[in-house]
């Protein structure tokens, strides 16, 4: 068994990033804008026995981390697309400018999905971006 250099685990970080991400060059985008919520117990018990299939990973201090991206996609924004705001068809993540849009347009996505997130699943997701 031969351990990968640097180099080979760099490279295949990019190609990861690369098939799941927007080129910035290509397509202006925000990176991953929401953070993971991270849920207490008692919350995380109630929202995993409604939502089984829900992915999560355990942390210390019997708290669980559930994937934003996950919460989105099932939310109905993975792809869609709202004038030239819209979330990546890859990443559920990434909010993307496909052309035109303002910087207000992009928030006001933000706060629709944080919105629809938060009534579907009961579940407050934050922004990761710096907004100013």
């Amino acid at each position: 068994m031969t351990s990968p250099t640097i180099k080979q685990v760099s490279d295949a970080v990019i190609a990861i990033r690369q098939s799941k991400l927007p080129d910035p060059k290509k397509l202006g985008n925000s990176g991953s804008f929401f953070k993971n919520p991270v849920l207490d117990s008692n919350t995380f018990e109630a929202f995993h026995s409604q939502f089984p299939e829900a992915p999560f990973y355990a942390l210390a201090n019997s708290e669980f981390k559930i994937p934003a991206g996950w919460l989105i996609e099932q939310a109905g924004f993975k792809a869609k697309r709202y004038g030239d705001a819209g979330v990546h068809k890859n990443q559920a993540l990434v909010l993307v400018n496909y052309g035109n849009a303002t910087g207000a347009q992009i928030w006001e996505l933000a706060l629709k999905i944080q919105q629809k997130v938060a009534k579907d699943f009961g579940i407050t997701i934050e922004p990761e971006v710096n907004v100013f």
